[in-house]
């Protein structure tokens, strides 16, 4: 059991406290009539003195003037620290978009829904994406019309929520209206122009068209309060082709860009008062997402290709399947005056796949074109109280303690035998005992040919884990006088697989004046390992410089992995530090928040290790194995930052301005390598520079957006630059393989007319110049990361889009 004195010291006394801050409202509401409940406790805490940073995002406000409809892309270009691009070529991660914030893993930001943990993706990001080796909550399984708000508390909260909060937390609020229907109609293209000198072509020059359907309803039930919201939303989406020209480069993708995909999703937020003092809650939540992906080409000549097939090659087409599920219950009630929350939240993720328009190259002309290849699925569900009561100490006291039991279930999904089996000339399944005769060859190269389904194998073996915890919690905090108040916060968790640890969090704010105040805060924090980072296992095909390599990824508790020296995993553990100021006046707000963050043990996957990299013992023992890969906790991290919001309003003319400059400054840095002593002496394949860069570019080391709202009477007008820094990454040509990307400002405009206080339209541009990332030209020939032109990078790679947005009520 880890215990830190910090925790000891701060368990029972004061807690600490977030609460929404307007001086960080990146999009502000025109009034916010409610406590935010990301973090606090405390039901009397007001919107304006928080002790550490929250950003508060008006869904409505930001989605009806932009051209975003997902949620990771909307915070993509609201929120500086959020940092999140669409893949290509990426597997799973295509229909899955690994989020950052302030650039650490997609798993170390706790996602909730309306402040109850949100369950995770099923998805583990293997290769070709950021985040690799990690999972992560997958936001777009929430749709826009169905949130109200979204706050993102940019500090971390380990103590108060438990794993997976390192970097912060999101909490997304479900709308709560009560009556009445809004809709939302909206309608995208690109209009694709190449960047350079007709060095990208596409299918054709519109593309990427969108089309999303919203329609919430809001009603009330009984005559005590009661309300019911609920949201039904569909989205279908082309996909768009950003090819290299193939007149120009030889590259090893021909079928490069965004994933197609269709979108359903069902959301419903209801109370209801039984008697007084006790009301019920529930929130229900469906989604089901299709998305239809390009894998890298296999050329005819390509020893995973038969040419009787496919006589010019092929391009795999990877579908996948989401089936996503929320159910949240829970009562409020009071009990000796104290104010307690008992609640069941349970959600699963479900992810599949097929692959079509493909080939088991080792069954030759005999091989279907389309498999089942399996999947995976995680489930969570989480029982818990919380009890807050407020004393007469001081200025005020507020007083909460609470525990969970959370149970979580992985499951591997077995595909089809001929998705994952490599087959002899016979027919028969390829083991370590099959004569090197009887393997099928390719009579052009000589080489053996890959078994399972090009583009993407299937799982080849199938099993259920589970694990179970329980934490336990005390939340405190005391206004010392009505300019200073110091919070605190101590948690303890039981994994039945790995043990016991024990987490603590202080804040303190103090009110130089009315409109000056100083905030800080120091904690410590935790991940548990997930599930699926314990016992993943997976053999893949990866291209490295456009070559194609069979890869081995050993599940943590495999054999492979032990005899190869990689211990089992721990959990990450982190040390946390902010100060900041805030200065608010009626027109102008301004905060500045420096943050320090030291992560030890981060769980990444490793580099790939040939046969001849691994131990002398392994090499004699698994003959058959190209390369390997592990999951470890390989190494320490350092992040330094700065997060500066400033927002003027005022009155300009007959109308009203609206100016808000958010910026991020975030550098990490990784301060050790932690190979195993099996491994000594090759920590450069352990983690290479490549993946290292990989590390670290998950958030560029500067973003900035500038955002500009200007109202008069039923017209609006919205300008939005977002301004990506460079970003590094290195090919597989060694640590001097640079790719670099400079660094570039987008351009959003918008112009909406109200006709009706029931019916508007906003009709704009996003990308409205056609920024694309830096065209590696040099590195075409495969040797970016996802085979293309450019990587996923900054805005990523779809273009200009042009949108028109109806929104109706009644």
């Amino acid at each position: 059991m880890r215990l830190k004195y910090t925790s000891i010291l701060f368990l029972g006394t004061a807690s600490m406290l977030y609460s929404q801050n307007t001086n960080d409202t990146i999009s502000k509401e025109s009034k916010i009539d409610e406590v935010s409940i990301t973090g606090s406790r405390n039901k009397k805490r007001t919107i304006t003195n928080t002790p550490v940073p929250v950003d508060v995002i008006d869904i409505k406000q930001v989605s009806q003037s932009t051209g975003q409809i997902e949620v990771n892309q909307l915070l993509q270009f609201s929120a500086p620290s959020f940092n999140s691009n669409k893949q290509s070529g990426s597997d799973g991660a295509d229909a899955t978009d690994p989020a950052t914030l302030r650039g650490l893993g997609p798993d170390q930001t706790l996602l909730l829904l309306n402040g109850k943990r949100y369950h995770q993706s099923s998805l583990i990001n293997v290769f070709g994406t950021k985040g690799r080796g990690n999972t992560g909550s997958d936001m777009n399984t929430i749709p826009i019309g169905a949130i109200k708000r979204i706050e993102v508390l940019r500090d971390g909260a380990s103590a108060q929520y438990g794993s997976d909060a390192i970097a912060g937390v999101i909490n997304v609020i479900l709308n709560d209206r009560n009556h009445g229907f809004e809709g939302n109609a909206f309608y995208g293209m690109n209009l694709f122009k190449s960047p350079g000198n007709n060095d990208v072509v596409s299918d054709h020059k519109v593309d990427g068209t969108t089309f999303d359907f919203s329609g919430n309803l809001g009603t009330k039930i009984g005559n005590k309060g009661g309300f019911g919201n609920f949201t039904v939303e569909f989205v279908n989406k082309d996909r768009t082709i950003r090819n290299a020209n193939p007149e120009k480069y030889t590259s090893p993708r021909e079928r490069f860009g965004d994933a197609k995909s269709q979108n359903v999703y069902f959301f419903g937020n209801v109370e209801l008062p039984l008697s007084d003092g006790l009301k019920f809650y529930s929130r229900q939540g469906f989604s089901y997402r299709k998305t239809n992906a390009y894998a890298w080409t296999r050329t005819p000549d390509a020893d995973g290709n038969i040419p009787e097939i496919y006589p010019n090659g092929f391009n795999p087409i990877e579908d996948t399947s989401i089936t996503d599920f929320t159910f949240d219950n829970g009562l409020k009630f009071k009990v000796a005056n104290w104010d307690v929350d008992f609640y069941n939240a349970f959600g699963s993720n479900r992810f599949t796949y097929q692959i079509d328009n493909t080939i088991n190259a080792t069954l030759g002309v005999k091989s279907p074109t389309s498999f089942n290849a399996g999947g995976h699925s995680l489930l969570q569900n989480t029982t818990g109280f919380n009890a807050s009561k407020q004393f007469k100490v001081l200025e005020g006291l507020n007083v909460a303690f609470g525990s969970e039991f959370r149970y979580e279930q992985f499951e591997l999904i077995k595909g089809e035998e001929a998705s994952y089996a490599m087959y002899d000339i016979n027919g028969n399944v390829v083991t370590a005992d099959t004569p090197e005769a009887l393997l099928v060859t390719n009579p052009l190269s000589g080489d053996v040919r890959p078994g399972g389904s090009q583009g993407f194998p299937g799982y080849s073996q199938e099993f259920k884990k589970n694990r179970n915890n329980f934490a336990a919690y005390v939340d405190t905090e005391l206004d010392i006088t009505k300019k200073w108040m110091i919070s605190a916060a101590g948690r303890f968790e039981n994994y039945n697989d790995f043990g016991s640890t024990l987490n603590g969090k202080f804040a303190t704010r103090y009110a130089f004046t009315p409109q000056f105040a100083f905030r800080g805060s120091v904690s410590t924090g935790f991940r548990a390992p997930s599930l699926a980072q314990k016992y993943y296992s997976l053999q893949f095909t990866n291209f490295q410089g456009g070559n194609l390599v069979t890869i081995q990824l050993a599940s943590n508790d495999s054999d492979l992995a032990q005899q190869s020296g990689i211990s089992q995993l721990k959990q990450e553990t982190s040390l946390n530090g902010s100060a900041g100021f805030t200065f608010n006046t009626a027109k102008f707000t301004a905060t500045i928040d420096g943050y320090y963050i030291k992560v030890k043990d981060r769980i990444v996957l490793t580099g790939n290790f040939s046969r001849d990299d691994l131990p002398e013992d392994v090499q004699l023992k698994y003959p058959f194995i190209d390369q390997a890969q592990f999951f470890s906790n390989a190494i320490d991290t350092r992040t330094k930052g700065v997060d500066i919001i400033l927002s003027y309003t005022d009155d300009l003319g007959p109308g009203k301005l609206t100016a808000t400059l958010a910026g991020n400054y975030n550098d990490m840095e990784i301060t050790k390598v932690n190979a195993p002593e099996k491994l000594k002496g090759k920590e450069d394949i352990f983690l290479s520079a490549r993946e290292k860069a990989f590390i670290l570019a998950s958030a560029p080391k500067t973003k900035v957006n500038l955002n500009l709202n200007y109202k008069i009477n039923k017209f609006n007008a919205n300008v939005q630059l977002v301004r990506f820094d460079k970003v590094k990454l290195i090919g597989y040509g060694g640590a001097d393989d640079y790719q670099l990307y400079g660094a570039k400002v987008t351009t959003d405009i918008s112009f909406g007319y109200e006709f009706s206080k029931n019916l508007n339209l906003t009709i704009g541009s996003k990308n409205l110049f056609n920024r694309y990332p830096t065209l590696q030209t040099a590195a075409v020939d495969g040797n970016t990361e996802s085979g293309g032109i450019f990587d996923p990078v900054q805005m990523g790679f779809a273009g200009r889009q042009a949108f028109a947005r109806l929104n109706f009520k009644f």
